[in-house]
């Protein structure tokens, strides 16, 4: 295969995660009210981390790498976790928690087949859907304008979000393979080129930025630690471990190859080492992205080398600011109507997931009521343990945190107690007979 083919087919796969590269640091940095220059750093940083992950990915040696054809992004899973973190305890906790969960993977990824069994389908079904749900009023807000716009509401606002909203629907039903994949990235370009012809877009931060820059670690904030930021992020990434589990299997069978356990312990090491280098670069944590699997499939390519590919572009936009400028003119409710659809799809997955829950059984049935209650509970009132000791207020000051436990501690009580009772069954057969 010559150079310029493997280029090509290096940047269709850039061009199917960017849109879902992009727009995450978007949305956070909207949502934390983030400077037009801290929000076009993150966005340029982001890419250029996505860039060195994926390389550390692909690169198989004995301690990281899985070595099949993946590219890696942050996923959708952290947005919500993020967002509730920087909201309550700013940017410095933000990058503490990232840099602890990256250290958790690396501590943690030689045993992760056996603390995933204490996750099954109904624990991080209920996870995910929560992380989900607790995303849409983002979204919302942002499609009416965003919170404290003048115009918040307005028919035009309105107009543009549901109007990206309908063309994503409709690229997505119409079309096939690429076009499809980047269904998302064609609403947004197509909504922002209305606005524009609505005189609402401008583009100074595109012509005040720079052509190149060098990256700067810790640019926005140096980390500082909070234990409920901690324990979110950690939560974060256990779910994205199960995510990338499947991932990776799913491009063994595709490039028929055998994904044996320690092939999976140095894809943990990877995002391990990723989620750190983002923490360092004030960007975010790593995983690998899914939609990148179905191009791979599509296109039949299973080579190695255009992914590095991928990640060397991926690195090069990175060092280019108004690249990452350009998709800071993007308005509000353009952004929000796209969110609808993707915070929407996490919501999606969380039910894709509880489809494997055994639904006749009122234990699994109340795990996910309890879980999903509480932890919307606390989002929605978050005062809600306001007069509770400090060290319980830890575990309750967010509410993926605190719906995150109620799943796992109601799964571990009655797996605990059907024990006992079939033991107590047992002995009481015994003494009869």
């Amino acid at each position: 295969m010559n150079q310029a083919k493997i280029l090509s087919l290096g940047f269709q796969h850039v061009l199917a995660m960017y849109g879902g590269a992009v727009v995450v640091p978007l949305i956070i940095g909207g949502a934390l009210n983030l400077s037009t220059e801290q929000t076009a750093w993150l966005i340029a940083v982001d890419l250029l981390t996505c860039g060195i992950a994926t390389i550390l990915q692909v690169l198989k040696n004995r301690w990281f790498g899985i070595g099949l054809p993946v590219v890696l992004g942050c996923t959708f899973t952290a947005v919500g976790p993020i967002i509730a973190i920087g909201s309550a305890h700013g940017m410095p906790a933000v990058y503490g928690a990232i840099l602890a969960s990256g250290l958790f993977l690396l501590a943690f990824s030689g045993v992760f087949g056996k603390i995933i069994r204490f996750f099954p389908p109904v624990v991080i079904g209920s996870v995910v859907t929560l992380i989900g749900i607790t995303l849409i009023p983002v979204a919302v807000n942002n499609l009416a304008g965003g919170d404290g716009a003048p115009d918040f509401g307005s028919s035009e606002n309105l107009l543009l979000g549901f109007g990206v909203l309908a063309l994503i629907l409709i690229v997505h039903r119409f079309s096939t393979g690429f076009l499809r994949a980047v269904a998302v990235l064609v609403g947004l370009v197509t909504g922002t080129f209305a606005a524009w012809l609505l005189g609402k877009v401008d583009f100074s931060a595109v012509s005040n930025a720079s052509w190149f820059h060098l990256p700067e670690p810790l640019f926005i904030a140096a980390p500082s630690f909070e234990v409920s930021a901690i324990l979110t992020m950690i939560l974060v990434s256990i779910v994205s471990v199960v995510e990338s589990t499947g991932v990776f299997m799913a491009l063994g069978k595709i490039c028929d190859k055998e994904v044996k356990p320690d092939d999976l312990v140095r894809g943990y090491r990877a995002e391990g080492i990723a989620t750190l280098i983002g923490a360092f670069m004030n960007a975010f944590p790593y995983t690998t992205f899914s939609q990148n699997v179905g191009l791979v499939q599509l296109s039949g390519v299973k080579t190695r080398n255009v992914i590095f590919a991928a990640g060397g572009i991926l690195m090069l936009l990175g060092l280019v600011p108004k690249i990452a400028a350009v998709t800071t003119v993007i308005p509000n409710p353009v952004l929000g109507g796209a969110m609808v659809a993707m915070f929407g799809m996490v919501i999606a997955s969380g039910i894709r997931i509880l489809s494997e829950v055994d639904f006749t059984d009122n234990e699994n049935l109340l795990i996910i009521a309890c879980s999903v209650g509480i932890g919307l509970g606390v989002t929605v009132v978050p005062d809600l343990f306001k007069a509770m000791p400090k060290g319980i207020k830890v575990l309750t000051d967010s509410g993926i945190v605190a719906g995150s436990l109620t799943a796992m501690f109601l799964h571990l009580f009655f797996r605990l107690t059907k024990g006992l009772s079939l033991a107590a069954g047992k002995e009481t057969k015994a003494s009869e007979s």
